[in-house]
């Protein structure tokens, strides 16, 4: 019973047509490339560098970039930063991947719930959300983070429980101009149960913004998670991770600036990455975009 385009002659598939606007959109092409080649740089580079991110060379400490093998230098215990730095990125893409997907699943099942049933519970629901909203996200992550024993699940946890209220907000909305259509009334009149509409009828009309939202997700996990990781409540070493690199670079600003440059343009890179894609999946999914 999902509603289906009209047939059209002479014309692309809609799939293709989103393909087509999404290339056209320069900055997220870049975007995509540079998400792309910092996954791989992450999954691979540790395998192709002489030293692991534990590797401590008391005679090599504070070597600045491109001495030896240390490509981008090392730090005030010799460990080589490259590999840290590697390490530290799939701890920290993977810790808002999570997050995303966690956030999400919550938000996406709010947001149907509340936007297809409405009334008192839709009330109820978006009231909730409204309560978590009222907190600043930050307080609210910090808060958390020093009532738990720091670690990766926990925090892609914390991260995911202050990040979920958005994408129910965005997904309520869509569902709620949704729920009277043609196509929804046609299957309450055919006896389709709640759960069917919600999550079988609706749920695959209102994907476009929830690709949107999830990616834009990623980009404010990865950024949260550094915050609380600099701030010391995040991920702990010798466990590296992009946050806790500016944590221990903060002393050596005037003596080893590469110490904090280098995590910190990976940071802006993933975060860039991810916030440009997703403005190129915003235009490429609504048909009414012209980026010609």
């Amino acid at each position: 019973m999902t509603e289906l385009p009209l047939p059209t002659y002479g014309t692309a598939p809609p799939r293709n047509r989103t393909l087509r606007r999404f290339l056209r959109h320069r900055l997220a092409v870049v975007g995509l490339a540079i998400i792309v080649i910092l996954t791989v740089a992450c999954i691979v580079g540790p395998w192709l560098l002489p030293y692991d991110q534990l590797y401590i060379d008391l005679r090599a400490r504070f070597a600045p970039p491109m001495t030896g093998a240390h490509i981008f230098g090392t730090d005030p215990l010799g460990r080589d930063i490259a590999a840290r730095l590697f390490m530290a990125g799939r701890v920290s893409l993977l810790v808002g991947f999570m997050a995303m997907v966690i956030s999400t699943i919550v938000g996406t099942f709010v947001g149907v719930v509340a936007g297809y049933h409405g009334g008192r519970l839709g009330a109820v629901l978006m009231r909730i959300v409204d309560g978590f909203l009222s907190f600043p996200a930050i307080f609210l992550l910090l808060t958390l983070a020093a009532f738990v024993k720091p670690s990766p699940f926990m925090i892609t946890v914390i991260i995911a429980v202050t990040s979920w209220m958005q994408v129910a907000r965005v997904v309520e909305a869509e569902v709620r101009s949704l729920r009277e259509r043609d196509f929804i009334l046609a299957a309450r009149m055919l006896g389709l149960s709640s759960s069917h509409i919600m999550f079988r009828e609706l749920l695959p009309n209102v994907a476009g913004p929830i690709i949107v939202s999830a990616t834009l997700t990623i980009a404010n996990a990865i950024l949260l998670e550094a915050y609380i990781s600099f701030l010391g409540y995040g991920i702990q070493p010798p466990l590296p991770s992009w946050g806790n690199m500016l944590n221990g670079a903060q002393q050596y600003l005037a003596t080893a600036p590469w110490l904090a440059i280098v995590p910190g343009v990976a940071i802006t890179l993933a975060v860039t990455g991810f916030n440009f894609v997703g403005d190129g999946l915003r235009d490429a999914l609504d048909a009414r975009s012209d980026l010609s």
